[in-house]
């Protein structure tokens, strides 16, 4: 069923709101400059032929055409909460979709074609998201800012085998979460993802117990946002993404990925009452645990965004001890959001060159999924001059001990 007439002038207002003041990337015709394409064959030189680019975060987003499932909240797109449209709007226009009548259909075939131009094969883990839930186990639709059901990433990895990996989303209250988590278990899906801040997730709460251990029981790995959430509302519930709560599932056998790094924000020092840290730091300290390792991970993702620099990135590509303990992810389509790129800091921070900077540019105008993996492999240490390895950005969750 096409979008309503009025949802369909909710989402005209909100595409021409941030079209005022962004316009996105634009693909540039023709081949890439010398320059961007020496940089392009350099990231990829030392890569194993043999095995894919791992991009282990990228989103699923859908407006509800097509009775597909998937949700945004009708404030995200009205004039009556500006702000919210208006993030709305460069979030869009960030995925290169043009034709906002089929933007579900179109949002995935702009995400295959973009990880298709890469020189070498890639593997997406597309993304559900499940709703917010009340304690009692029920869906919250007010909180809920939006969805995507496990069937839509599920169906997208049927389309697209060679390309996408279905990471399912469940939240743990929901009354059916072990029955859902064993269904999808059972079709494949190795990695569930939560965003706890907008689900209403405490990963601490002891009721959470018997979910935890049949995740470990099925070898499904978790992939936790850790950290504020600023790209999605929350509605003051940033203590849920302290990473310390992570201990209650670490401890029960599950192997957590920490989607980020913790890269943002501070929070409550669990280990110390009334000090507050870094949520990187908290991180850190739960990473440089010896009893977490081997079932402790952090993703890239979102890691080169202004409002995460300078210490987390300088000190995770100066630390080649974590190395190990790292994978790739992009947190498409983030990545097409030119706000929140600046290559000029990077410069600054001596991390990259200024030649590299004109070059990652021209790539990210052609494609901003090759531009956030061609950077990540550019980007170097200012002090040793070193690289992340070839070897982090072909690791898949699939390959980390899950029990």
């Amino acid at each position: 069923m096409p979008p309503s007439t009025a949802s369909r002038l909710l989402l005209a207002l909100a595409f021409g709101l941030g079209s005022v003041i962004w316009a996105g990337a634009q693909p540039k015709a023709g081949p890439p400059s010398s320059a961007a394409q020496a940089l392009i064959d350099r990231a990829f030189a030392d890569l194993d032929p043999a095995r894919p680019v791992i991009d282990m975060h990228a989103h699923a987003i859908g407006l509800g055409q097509g009775g597909d499932g998937t949700f945004v909240n009708p404030e995200k797109l009205s004039p009556r909460h500006p702000f919210k449209r208006l993030g709305t709007s460069i979030y869009l226009k960030a995925t290169g979709v043009k034709d906002l009548e089929h933007f579900d259909r179109d949002y995935l075939e702009v995400l295959a074609a973009r990880a298709r131009a890469f020189p070498r094969p890639v593997r997406i883990h597309l993304l559900a998201m499940d709703r917010a839930h009340r304690p009692d186990g029920t869906p919250d639709a007010a909180r809920t800012e939006f969805h995507v059901p496990n069937a839509y990433v599920f169906g997208a990895a049927a389309r697209h085998p060679d390309l996408f990996v279905p990471v399912m989303s469940i939240h743990p209250a929901r009354k059916d979460a072990i029955q859902e988590l064993e269904a999808c278990a059972a079709k494949g899906g190795r990695l569930l993802k939560w965003l706890p801040n907008a689900q209403a997730i405490d990963p601490a709460d002891p009721r959470f117990d018997p979910f935890y251990r049949r995740m470990r029981d099925l070898g499904v790995v978790l992939l936790t946002h850790a950290g504020e959430e600023r790209a999605v509302a929350v509605k003051d519930a940033q203590a849920l993404g302290n990473p310390l709560k992570l201990r209650r599932p670490l401890d029960l056998g599950v192997t957590v990925i920490v989607a980020h790094c913790a890269s943002l924000g501070r929070n409550a020092d669990l280990d110390h009452p009334g000090q507050v840290a870094r949520n990187f730091d908290l991180f850190l300290r739960l990473l440089e645990d010896p009893k977490y390792r081997g079932r402790l991970y952090g993703d890239l993702s979102a890691i080169t965004q202004i409002n995460r620099l300078p210490a987390p990135l300088q000190t995770l590509l100066a630390r080649p001890d974590l190395d190990g303990r790292l994978l790739n992810g992009s947190d498409y389509p983030l990545p097409g959001v030119d706000l929140i790129i600046w290559t000029r800091r990077l410069v600054e921070l001596k991390l990259i060159s200024a030649g590299e900077r004109k070059a990652l540019n021209e790539i990210w105008q052609r494609n901003p999924l090759l531009f956030d993996f061609v950077l990540k492999r550019t980007l170097k240490d200012p002090n040793s001059g070193r690289r992340w390895p070839a070897d982090l950005f072909q690791r898949g969750p699939e390959s980390l001990p899950a029990q």
